[in-house]
C-alpha cells in the first residue's frame, strides 16, 4: 500500500468550505446529524456539586470528565481525565482555584533579555510578548487559571493593537498578570484592578485625562466612561437578574444610561496618570517598570464639581480617589452587573445560550456566594461549571458553542504536551485570516472579535432567535484558513512541537487512535458516520513505516479537529 502524506487543503475550494461552514451552523442548531440535547428545565438549585466520583474505568464517566475539562481547561489528557473521573469536578476545581500562580510574564520577559533598552525592537517593538503569551497558555500547570484569565480578557478587553507606547510588552505582560491575579478575588477588585492598570489607561485614554479646561474648551474624555458602563459592568439595557430585558409600558427596551451619565462618570475618571518610581532591583527601565503598577493621581487635575451618574451624586470638593470608589462601588452594586457578566462568561466557557434559569442561578451567586459576600469570583466560576446545564450531556438542541480558533489550539497542545523546542515559543501572530483569525490580546477593537449577541443572518440560528458569538469570526476564509493552519501544526513543523509517543503505539489500529482522538479531543461527540469516514481514510494510509506511522497520526488529528462535532462544543 502506498503511504499517504497530509497534504494541506488548497484555499482555493472555497465552494467546499463555505458548505463546511454551513454544516457547523447547522450542527450548532442541533442539526448536521448530531443529535442534540433539548433545553434544560429549570432548577430551583440547579448545582451539581460536582463531589459525586464516577468509575474512572467507565467510557460514560470519562466523556463527562473529558467534556468537564474543556469547558473548564484546554481540554484534558488521558490521565486527567480519569483522575476527574475519579475524583468529580468539584475536587479538580477546586484544587485549580487554589493553586499558586505559575510562570510570571514579565520575569519571562527579563530573563529571555527583552528587558534590554539598547535593542530598538524591546523598547518600540513586539519585544517578545507574543512568545511570551504562547509560552505561558501552553505550558502554565495552573490551567483554569489561565482559561479564566482568557474568559475575562475578552470581557476586559485590552488590545495589542491599541498600545502605540514604548515597552509595550511589559503592559501587557501586567495587565494579563493583573487578570490572573484577580481571576479568583472578589470583581470590585478584579474592576478597580482593571480600572487603574496601565494598559488599560493607555487604551481607553483614561491615562492623562484631565479636568474641564474653560480657556481652551477641554472636556474629559469619555471613552473609558462609555466602555465600562457598556461593556465591563451594566451593558446599554436594564436586565431582569436572568439576563432577559426588562421592558417599558410599551414592550420596550430600558436603557441603563444616557449621555449625562457618561459625561459625569468622566468627570469622575480625570486625573490619573502613569505613576512614578524606578525599579529597585535595577532589571527595568523606567517607562517599562511603571506599566506594572497601578496608575496614580494627580489631585490638581481631577474634576472638583459635582458629579452625577446612575442616580449617585458626588458632592463638589471630594477628591479623586474617594471619588473612584465611590463611582466603582456604584458599578458594583448596580442590578444589572451580575447577569450582564455573568451570562457572558458563561458564555465564554460553556454554552452560547444559557437558558434563563441558568444565567439566574449563577447572577444570584454573584450577589451572594452563601456567606453575604458579594461578588465572590470563585463561587461564580464554580457555579457556572457546576450547574445542571453544565453537567448535562444529552436532551440539549440549543446547548454549545463555537469553540474559539485559539482555544483549539490550545487544546491541540495540551492534549499532547506540545512544547517549545528551543524555550523561544516562537509561534507568531495568529490573528490573520491566513492563520487562525484570533490570537489573546489582539482583538481588533474593545468590542473583541465577536460581540455576545451577535446571530449569523440568514442561518437557522437566526430564525430560532439563537446567538453564536463565535461566528462572527467564521467566514470562508478563516475556516480555510483554520484547517491549513493546524495542518501545518499538528505535524509538528513549527517551533512548538507535540509529544506523540503514546499515539505511536495505537496508531497501528485506526479504530483505537479514533476513540482515543474522540474522547480526549471532542469529549465523545463524534458521529459514528464521521467516526467511519475518518477509519476509512486512515487506513488508507500505510503504518509499515514511522513516517507512515506519525502521517496516519497527524492525519487522524487534523479530521477530528476539522469535524463539525469537534468544532461545536458541547
Amino acid at each position: 500500500m502506498t503511504e499517504a502524506r497530509i497534504v494541506e487543503p488548497s484555499v482555493k475550494n472555497e465552494a467546499s468550505m463555505a458548505i463546511l461552514a454551513s454544516t457547523a451552523a447547522l450542527t450548532a442548531c442541533g442539526g448536521g446529524g448530531s443529535s442534540g440535547p433539548n433545553v434544560a428545565p429549570d432548577n430551583s438549585s440547579g448545582t451539581n456539586n460536582g463531589n459525586t466520583p464516577g468509575n474512572a474505568n467507565t467510557l460514560a464517566a470519562q466523556i463527562d470528565a473529558s467534556r468537564f475539562l474543556r469547558q473548564a481547561s484546554w481540554g484534558g489528557t488521558t490521565s486527567e481525565i480519569k483522575e476527574v473521573a475519579a475524583l468529580g469536578p468539584a475536587v479538580w476545581l477546586d484544587a485549580q482555584m487554589n493553586q499558586a500562580l505559575s510562570n510570571n510574564m514579565t520575569r519571562w520577559l527579563i530573563t529571555k533579555g527583552f528587558n534590554d533598552s539598547a535593542i530598538n525592537s524591546n523598547v518600540n517593538g513586539d519585544g517578545g510578548w507574543v512568545q511570551m503569551m504562547w509560552c505561558k497558555l501552553f505550558s502554565a500547570p495552573d490551567l483554569f487559571r489561565q482559561r479564566a484569565t482568557l474568559a475575562l480578557s475578552e470581557l476586559f478587553v485590552v488590545s495589542h493593537l491599541g498600545l502605540p507606547i514604548s515597552w509595550r510588552n511589559f503592559a501587557i505582560a501586567n495587565y494579563w498578570e493583573t487578570l490572573e491575579a484577580n481571576a479568583f478575588g472578589n470583581f470590585r477588585n478584579l474592576l478597580e484592578a482593571v480600572t487603574l492598570s496601565s494598559a488599560m489607561g493607555t487604551y481607553l485614554n483614561m491615562k492623562g485625562n484631565q479636568k474641564y479646561d474653560a480657556k481652551t474648551g477641554r472636556s474629559p474624555d469619555e471613552n473609558y466612561a462609555r466602555e465600562v458602563l457598556q461593556l465591563f459592568t451594566i451593558g446599554l439595557y436594564q436586565l431582569n437578574i436572568d439576563g432577559t430585558l426588562k421592558l417599558d409600558a410599551a414592550g420596550k427596551p430600558i436603557e441603563t444610561y444616557d449621555n449625562n451619565d457618561i459625561q459625569g462618570l468622566a468627570r469622575v475618571l480625570t486625573g490619573w496618570n502613569t505613576a512614578t518610581g524606578t525599579d529597585p532591583a535595577g532589571e527595568l527601565a523606567a517607562a517599562a517598570y511603571r506599566h506594572g503598577l497601578p496608575m496614580a493621581l494627580n489631585a490638581s487635575l481631577h474634576s472638583p464639581e459635582e458629579k452625577k451618574f446612575l442616580g449617585t451624586t458626588i458632592p463638589a470638593g471630594t477628591l479623586g480617589i474617594p471619588s473612584l470608589k465611590i463611582a466603582l462601588d456604584t458599578l458594583f452594586q448596580h442590578p444589572n452587573t451580575a447577569p450582564f457578566v455573568c451570562k457572558q462568561l458563561i458564555q465564554r466557557l460553556v454554552t452560547s445560550n444559557p437558558s434563563p434559569a441558568y444565567v439566574a442561578r449563577v447572577a444570584k451567586v454573584f450577589l451572594d456566594n452563601g456567606k453575604g459576600v458579594r461578588g465572590d469570583m470563585k463561587a461564580v466560576w464554580t457555579a457556572i461549571l457546576l450547574d445542571t446545564e453544565a453537567r448535562q450531556s444529552t436532551g440539549l438542541t440549543t446547548y454549545g458553542k463555537l469553540s474559539e480558533p485559539m482555544v483549539r489550539l490550545l487544546q491541540w497542545g495540551h492534549t499532547f504536551q506540545a512544547t517549545s523546542i528551543d524555550g523561544a515559543w516562537t509561534l507568531g501572530y495568529t490573528d490573520s485570516d491566513t492563520t487562525l483569525g484570533q490570537m489573546p490580546m489582539r482583538s481588533p477593537t474593545v468590542f473583541n472579535y465577536f460581540r455576545p449577541g451577535y446571530v449569523p443572518p440568514n442561518t437557522q440560528l437566526a430564525s430560532q432567535n439563537l446567538v453564536a458569538p463565535e461566528f462572527q469570526i467564521l467566514t470562508e476564509p478563516t475556516v480555510v484558513s483554520y484547517v491549513n493552519y493546524m495542518a501545518g501544526t499538528v505535524n509538528n513543523a513549527r517551533n512548538i512541537k507535540a509529544d506523540y509517543t503514546y499515539e505511536k503505539t495505537i496508531a497501528a489500529d485506526a479504530t483505537v487512535l479514533v476513540n482515543h482522538l474522540n474522547l480526549c479531543l471532542t469529549s465523545g461527540a463524534l458521529t459514528s458516520a464521521n467516526q467511519g469516514l475518518i477509519v476509512s481514510a486512515l487506513n488508507t494510509i500505510s503504518t509499515a513505516t514511522e513516517a507512515g506511522l506519525l502521517n496516519r497520526i497527524y492525519a487522524a488529528i487534523l479530521l477530528v479537529m476539522s469535524s463539525t462535532d469537534y468544532l461545536i462544543q458541547r
